[in-house]
């Protein structure tokens, strides 16, 4: 059996292919529930310490990641483990940076990549994706 989210629950954004990932604001601490089994952490700098498998992805607020094969490269596996484990992507606010990432992980789902910012904003965050060159960032994601 998976041990992956369960749908409807808080920032938990359904991908059409029954994938579940969580979104959330590192600032707001860690939800009640299951902790996640791995965490992508779009942050400028380290984060904090989790008791959870994770991995950081340098990437300032309201910027774009620092190196976007790495980029590619941890939210392809992001997505991949997302099929059986509970994974969350956060950021300081969980919108901009974590809006984008979810957007990328639907464009790997199969979602158009100039249909995911929508996408992640009906079903994420209406303010998802907060920058011009964030949503550029997701119309070009693995092109």
């Amino acid at each position: 059996m998976a041990f992956t989210w369960t749908s409807g629950s808080p920032g938990v954004l359904a991908l059409p292919s029954g994938r579940l990932v969580r979104g959330r604001a590192l600032r707001g601490g860690v939800p009640d529930g299951p902790p996640p089994s791995y965490g992508v952490y779009l942050l400028g700098r380290p984060p904090a310490a989790a008791p959870w498998e994770y991995r950081w992805l340098r990437w300032p607020d309201f910027r774009l990641p620092h190196d976007r094969r790495e980029a590619l490269s941890v939210l392809t596996l992001a997505w991949e483990r997302a099929g059986t484990e509970r994974v969350e992507v956060a950021c300081g606010g969980g919108r901009g940076r974590t809006g984008t990432a979810l957007a990328c992980l639907a464009v790997l789902d199969g979602v158009p990549a100039d249909e995911a910012v929508a996408y992640v904003r009906a079903r994420y965050h209406p303010r998802a994706v907060e920058t011009p060159w964030q949503k550029r960032y997701v119309r070009g994601f693995g092109a």
